[in-house]
């Protein structure tokens, strides 16, 4: 008898979309002279979490509590505060959390996947509030540093709040709500590369980071009908 064939962990549009997302943060690190070494080496690390979180692998969050990290560090370099509070102090901890969630709620066994979940309807309407509370919080400390682009930070405080919230949850809309934060955070850049072109590599970067949060929205949404599906009693 023939062996099965084991299936590869990565399907061959996941390696293009991650060797793509890769090459391009790398090409423009090159063309547009970007920030250092650790710019580089956080975008790389970046994009890698993302494809693993597409997979509902834990490794994602453990990559991206590195990413958090490092790019705090950038952010203080451009008086992008409310970036580097919102990273160090919020998102990297709560992906901390987030990964030790992940950990403790494999899909029927198998730790290099999550079960997803599903937030009840007043579950939503308290992270909105949580969200709201937060967001008037950092506001007034980000105003208090004197923070760049005061307005899109204040945002991206509450997109990247709401973000972690519902990783945290194991919710399929953290990646939706990730994407919305590329959004705020590829403006931010744009508006720091009018000054410094080098920053231009960080746009990009984030360019590439929407791409792979709205396919990790898809991923999610099938994983999430497929355990449904699966839990089903026969």
């Amino acid at each position: 008898m023939k062996r099965e064939q084991k299936q590869p962990y990565f399907t061959k549009g996941e390696i293009v979309l991650w060797g793509g997302s890769a090459a391009v943060i790398l090409i423009a690190f090159v063309l547009f002279r970007g920030q250092g070494v650790l710019s580089a080496a956080a975008s790389l690390i970046g994009v890698t979490s993302l494809i693993f979180n597409a997979k509902g692998n834990p490794i994602g969050q453990a990559l991206m509590v590195v990413f958090s990290i490092l790019y705090g560090i950038i952010s203080w370099g451009f008086a992008y505060y409310g970036e580097m509070i919102t990273y160090l102090g919020m998102t990297g901890p709560m992906a901390l959390a987030a990964l030790i969630a992940w950990l403790r709620h494999p899909f029927k066994g198998n730790k290099a996947e999550v079960a997803a979940a599903r937030l009840s309807r007043k579950e939503t309407a308290f992270m909105l509030l949580l969200t709201a509370a937060v967001t008037a919080v950092f506001y007034f400390v980000l105003r208090f540093f004197n923070t760049a682009s005061l307005a899109l930070s204040t945002l991206s405080v509450a997109t990247s709040f709401a973000a972690v919230y519902l990783t945290w949850r194991r919710s399929p809309y953290f990646a939706l709500v990730y994407a919305m934060n590329d959004v705020v955070l590829i403006a931010l850049w744009v508006i720091a590369a009018q000054s410094e072109q080098s920053y231009v590599s960080v746009v990009i970067c984030f360019v590439m980071f929407l791409v792979n949060d709205l396919y990790g929205f898809l991923c999610w949404r099938r994983m999430q009908r497929r355990q449904e599906s699966a839990s089903k009693p026969m």
